[in-house]
């Protein structure tokens, strides 16, 4: 199992992202209190339908649900996918700890 915590600073919002294995898919599961993510918070990812940007199952899934074109629920998401399907190593994951955008 996969665990991501998402703080979405600029709009006030935490998000628990859980995903697990299952074959080829992954079962993302998502604790939140913002009601635009709430309408993502449980999908069936596979592995097939998360490269590229324009035909992302994700990134339609978050259009579709109404997260904001800032959200970086979604990126998270197909993180904890990649790692769930070893495209991201858990160890170096592990050991970078997080990933940020920081502004000047």
């Amino acid at each position: 199992m996969t665990d991501i915590t998402v703080n979405s600073r600029i709009c006030g919002f935490t998000h628990k992202i859980h995903g697990t294995k299952d074959g080829k898919n992954v079962t993302i599961k998502i604790e939140t209190d913002c009601p635009k993510v709430k309408n993502i918070s449980d999908l069936e990812v596979s592995m097939m339908q998360m490269f590229g940007i324009k035909d992302n199952y994700v990134i339609g899934k978050a259009q579709e649900g109404n997260c904001c074109a800032t959200c970086i629920v979604p990126s998270a998401i197909l993180h904890a996918c990649n790692l769930e399907l070893g495209l991201i190593s858990q160890t170096l994951a592990k050991k970078v700890k997080d990933i940020s955008i920081d502004f000047k």
